[in-house]
């Protein structure tokens, strides 16, 4: 009986574990497709990886980077595999909204990544610049 009564203490202990440290999925993301070496991520993260994740974009998009030949997280569908690097994916509910492949520059992104993010349900961005 003794026995039971750890092993019940033990899977206690790893649900609130599982409760409290679990990573918690946003409703939507934006997930950027890297690759080791791709001189386009580097100048991205450079220019845009440090300002991110303090605009409202990331807000509304919180930022998830995956190397190009890692499988994806469970529960997110994309249309096809990306084939560039940078290729920037908008997921909602863990489906494909939109993507951008490749990385235009600091300006352009911008301002194509708060069109990617009108394509949501129910939203409007004003842009950060």
């Amino acid at each position: 009986m003794r026995f039971y009564s750890y092993i019940a203490k033990a899977l206690m202990v790893f649900a609130l574990w599982l409760a409290f440290f679990s990573p918690v999925r946003a409703e939507t993301l934006l997930i950027m497709f890297d690759d080791q070496g791709c001189p386009y991520c580097d100048m991205w993260k450079a220019q845009i990886g440090p300002i991110y994740p303090k605009t409202s974009e990331a807000e509304i998009a919180p930022l998830m980077i995956i190397d190009i030949d890692d499988p994806l997280p469970a529960g997110i569908t994309i249309e096809f595999p990306p084939v560039y690097t940078p290729t920037f994916v908008l997921v909602n509910d863990g489906q494909e909204v939109d993507r951008l492949p490749g990385y235009p520059g600091e300006d352009f992104f911008w301002f194509l990544l708060d069109r990617m993010i009108s394509k949501l349900p129910g939203q409007e961005t004003e842009g950060s610049t």
